[in-house]
């Protein structure tokens, strides 16, 4: 078995009006939000399954199904929190994420450093150790047509 490893995450979710828009922890002020069983937020899901995936575990959807009452509204930090909490039972320890986010709205850049740090708050790393990015995607598709956002991320986590 390898010392490092790397896990690779994805997740989107629709847009609705009525719904917070919660994105890396960070509450942004928008007419509309992901919608979804816990608070949604695309980010932490696709970084969560990121870091399960690195240590080859089932995906947050095994730990948190869409069907459970428990689960729902959930905040997603608390998603994250158990993530890490799992790879540490198996004597991994986080080292870094990357992460891209892709919406045409809201307009992601000016939140990026808040992202930044709560997320690295929660992971229990340091803010330098988490990528944040955001880009368009060019009015293409879907989510070019403002109907929903979608997050890719990517880790390295260490055998302790």
């Amino acid at each position: 078995m390898s010392k490092f490893r790397v896990g690779y995450g994805y997740d989107v979710h629709q847009l609705v009006e009525g719904r917070k828009c919660i994105i890396g922890g960070v509450e942004i002020p928008n007419k509309v939000g992901p919608l979804g069983h816990s608070d949604a937020d695309v980010l932490s899901h696709a970084i969560a399954d990121a870091i399960l995936g690195a240590a080859a575990l089932p995906d947050i959807g095994h730990f948190f199904p869409n069907t459970s009452k428990e689960c729902e509204g959930m905040d997603s930090q608390d998603i994250l929190r158990r993530a890490v909490a799992e790879i540490e039972k198996l004597g991994y320890k986080l080292v870094n994420i990357d992460s891209s986010l892709i919406a045409e709205t809201p307009k992601l850049s000016p939140h990026l450093a808040d992202i930044k740090r709560t997320l690295a708050k929660t992971l229990g790393i340091a803010p330098e150790d988490v990528g944040v990015k955001a880009t368009t995607n060019e009015k293409m598709g879907w989510i070019g047509r403002k109907e929903g956002l979608a997050a890719h991320a990517v880790c390295l986590i260490e055998k302790a």
